[in-house]
Formats: structure tokens, sequence, C-alpha cells
């Protein structure tokens, strides 16, 4: 490698590379299996093919990885950027789950069109930037942590799957023959995990505290062994080593609404990687060019087709794995092309996969709390890039949104008369949100100045740092 070379491209010792690339993994780690996790169990599949979804989304997340940050001809961004699958999906696929003609192959149908309409639309997005200023970006994501949180909730409250299924007489393995009690201490346990992450966050230094979610559901997944309400059967019975096979649950189907329901989430989710690619220009001194942001945008699309085909969900940039990058002021690309490899890896292993499965819930409750809350306070520091002192307007945008959004929230049947095919669309309040700010934010202040938008759109991914 020449001496002259940009410290993007820079190639360092092996064992610092992997080293600074395990780093990677594991700051990104709880935030990327929560989503398989999520939506394998709103579908209610068994716990082997919930750890199949892990396996195949650690893997994904390597393939997009390499795709982003390695590239290939019209393909990446080819700055350090690790790949997971996007928060901005989870609430549209979970109506699409909860809908009996759509379930599973649905999703994995309208998640290849979104990645393939993302492969067709990435030189263009960059000239709708100022659709989305900071007064609608940030409204998005402050909608969509407030979304999310009720998953986190229900674990945290739920207790364990098994305690209500406990018949009269007979013994079920790990379930409690008083749902009071085990509710309780389902209760404990995700007090616990929140408690102990708090205080790494509170007090751990440096990487401790840049990985205390993960820490949080070791310490808690442990706690709750101790109390048998953890189970590490599946774990003994999974193989050591399995591929990752294209279709594994059968044909993706696809079905019109959900598709454009996916293709406004990829949209978003582009805005968003868009404002987080000039924000790492920025933090490595790499100057972009149209060319390298339509190149980044690619990649995104290619990593959602790639999921899709892998039997899991759309992919975006992770923006904590950006903030660690200004952390450590490590800047090579080298560091993410290695931490996409040990993804790769960690999707070949279904212990691994298993041994998440078989987390309680309560823990991924007390987890879920602080990584969806910290999406919605995302949304929030974005916002305070709005002008809000001199713009009276934008106060109305963010307040009708986020009201819009909160319907399927507060009013499940809403929209129950209206034709079925438009529930997917209506029951996201992340969708109606997004729609709605678009359109007041056009109404009240009209176009931003592209400029301007992507100086905002820069800033803004440089202040967030949601799990």
């Amino acid at each position: 490698m020449s001496s002259t070379a940009h410290p993007v491209d820079e190639v360092v010792g092996a064992p610092r590379l992997i080293t600074l690339g395990l780093q990677h993994v594991l700051v990104m780690y709880a935030g990327a299996v929560a989503v398989p996790l999520i939506i394998g169990r709103a579908l209610k599949l068994p716990p082997e093919d919930v750890a199949f979804l892990i396996s195949a989304d650690l893997f994904a997340c390597g393939l997009a990885t390499l795709c982003q940050s390695l590239g290939f001809p019209g393909v990446g961004i080819r700055l350090p950027v690790m790949m997971g699958v996007t928060f901005a999906s989870v609430g549209p696929m979970l109506s699409m789950a909860a809908a009996p003609e759509i379930g599973l192959l649905g999703i994995y149908g309208s998640v290849i069109a979104a990645g393939v309409f993302g492969v067709l639309v990435a030189p263009f997005v960059s000239r709708l930037l100022p659709l989305f200023p900071p007064v609608v970006t940030g409204t998005i994501i402050l909608v969509i942590g407030i979304s999310l949180m009720r998953v986190a909730i229900n674990w945290a409250g739920g207790g364990l799957p098994t305690i209500t299924k406990v018949i009269p007489g007979e013994a079920a393995p790990g379930a409690f023959p008083n749902p009071a009690y085990a509710q309780t201490l389902g209760l404990v346990v995700a007090l616990f995990t929140l408690l102990f992450i708090l205080g790494l966050i509170r007090w751990g230094a440096g990487f401790v505290s840049n990985i205390a979610v993960l820490l949080g559901i070791v310490a808690g997944a442990a706690f709750s062994a101790i109390f048998g309400l953890m189970h590490f059967e599946k774990v003994e019975a999974a193989s050591w080593t399995s591929l990752i096979t294209p279709f594994h649950f059968g044909v993706p189907q696809f079905h019109l609404v959900p598709i454009a329901t996916m293709c406004i989430v990829m949209l978003v989710v582009m805005i968003e990687s868009l404002g987080m690619f000039l924000a790492l220009g920025q933090i490595t001194g790499k100057e972009l060019d149209q060319k390298d942001l339509t190149r980044g945008l690619r990649a995104d699309g290619v990593g959602t087709i790639l999921g899709g085909l892998f039997n899991t969900f759309p992919y975006t940039s992770f923006s904590q794995n950006v903030g660690l990058v200004g952390v450590t002021g490590v800047r090579s690309r080298w560091v993410t092309v290695t931490g996409g490899c040990i993804m790769l890896a960690l999707g070949l292993l279904p212990k691994t996969a298993a041994l998440v499965e078989a987390v309680p819930q309560p823990v991924l409750g007390g987890a879920g709390i602080v990584m969806f809350g910290m999406v919605a306070a995302t949304g929030v520091r974005i916002l305070s890039n709005a002008d809000f002192d001199k713009n009276r307007f934008n106060m109305f945008v963010v307040a009708i949104s986020v009201g819009f959004g909160m319907i399927p929230m507060v009013a499940p049947t809403f929209f129950r008369n209206l034709p079925d095919v438009l529930h997917p669309l209506l029951e996201s309040g992340i969708l109606l949100a997004a729609v709605v700010s678009v359109l007041l934010n056009l109404f009240f202040n009209g176009l931003a100045d592209a400029e301007e938008a992507k100086a905002h759109a820069a800033s803004a991914a440089a202040t967030a740092e949601h799990v």
C-alpha cells in the first residue's frame, strides 16, 4: 500500500485489524440480532427457525458490509461502514406478519422488491434530500423509537411464553404454576438487565460503555439461568456449522401493497444513509462526490436484495459504528471489511444463534427499553437541528405527524372498515408519520436548498448514535 494512501484505504497490521473489526461487531451485535428476534417471535416461529433467522441475519450483515466497505464496480461507498437490519422496517413487517395472506414469504418478497427499487433510484435519491430536512427525518425516527418501545415493554412484562400455557396438574419445562410469581420474576430480570446496562453506561469506560447493551444481555441471561429461566437444550442440539441457503422458508411472494410499503421504508432508510455518508466523509476527511454517494446508496439496495434472498430483512448503515469511527480515530475501511468477515463467520455457527434465541424475553425487554428508547432519543437529537425559534411551522409538522404516527398504537382498529388491502400501509405508524411529515413540511416550508439540506443531513447524522 502506498504511503500516500488516504487513511480510509490504509491497511493496518493483522492483530490490530482483527481486534478493531471485532470491536465494530460487538458494538452492533445487540442491534443486529434484535430484528430477527422480533419478527421471528411475532410470527410464532419454532425456536430453531428463529435461531436460523439470527444466523441468516448475521451472514447477510457480513455480505452487505463487504458490499459497502470493500465494494465492487458501481456499488459501495468504500468507507468504514458496518451494515445491519434497519429498525425502520420493523413496524411495517410486524403488520405484514399479522396478515395471514402475507406472512414471512410476503415479507421477503417485499424486501427483495424494495432492494431492487433502491438500486434503481440510488442516482436520484440525493436530489430528494430537500424533502427530508431534520424536522422530517427527526420526526420519523422519533416515531420509529416510540413504535418499537411497545415490543420491549411486552417482552419485559410478558414473562416467558410458557407461563400462560401451563395445564393444571402438568409441569411444563421452565414454566411456573403461579403466573403472578412468574411475571414478577420476569419483571425482576428485566429490571436487573436495565439497571446493569445503565450502570455500565454511567461508570463503564470507553469500549465497555459502548457495548453496554450486549454486556447487559449477557448479564441478564446469566441472572436468568440462576432462576432456571434459561434453557440450553436447543443450544446443545444445534450443529456447530451450517450453510445459509437462499429461500430457506420457500419462494418469496410478491404483494403490491407490502411492496409499496417497503419501498417507502427503503426511501426513508436511504435518506438516513445519505446523512450517515456525509457525516462519515467529514469524520474521515474523505471528500465525497455524487458518484460516491450513488454507489453507497446502491449498496443499501444490493444489501437489501441479499437480505431477501438469504431469509432476512432490509439493510442500512449502522450509525453507532459511524460514531465508533469518530471515537477511536481509526478511519481504515479495512477494519469494517474485517468486521464483515467476522459477521459472515458468526452466521455459519448455528450454536451462536441458538444461544441468542435461548435468551429469555424479560432480558430482551430490559435491553430493548434502552435500545429502542435510544432510537426515539436520536430522533429528538436530530430535531434539535431544526429551527423552532424562528420557524413556528416546524412545531406543527412534528406535532401533527407524531399524532398520525400514534394512530395504530392507541387505536389499533381505527382503520378496520377500510379495504383490507390498505391495512399493511395504514397500520404502520412509521409510514403514516413519514408521509404526513413530508407533506406538511412542503406545505409550510416548501423545498429546502439542496446544499443546505446536505449540510443539515450531515450535521444530524453526526450527532445520531442510535442502537
